[in-house]
């Protein structure tokens, strides 16, 4: 009987042993945050075009916010969102 280093073990530790828990760490936290904000959006009837106005942006912007695989999104992009849907963003380091 084999025994798997990994059993047992929490996930995130077994990412920082493969080198990729930051990388897998961002991604994932972008597709909670786009899928939130349109989730709120949905909830309040706000289509595209109207964010993109309330955002102050284009809507290709917007297109790349609300892109879960598109992790290159500025933090005051993701605040004018977070407020154009009278929500707060809240970040914090652990």
């Amino acid at each position: 009987m084999t025994t798997h280093p990994h059993i047992g073990s929490a996930f995130a530790d077994f990412l920082k042993e493969e080198g990729i828990h930051e990388e897998v760490t961002a991604r994932a936290t972008k597709r909670v945050l786009a899928w939130q904000i349109a989730q709120a959006m949905q909830e309040q009837g706000v289509t595209k075009i109207e964010m993109a106005k309330r955002m102050r942006t284009s809507r290709a912007q917007l297109d790349r916010l609300l892109d879960p695989d598109n992790d290159k999104v500025q933090l005051d992009t993701v605040q004018r969102a977070a407020s154009a849907l009278g929500r707060t963003l809240e970040l914090q380091l652990r």
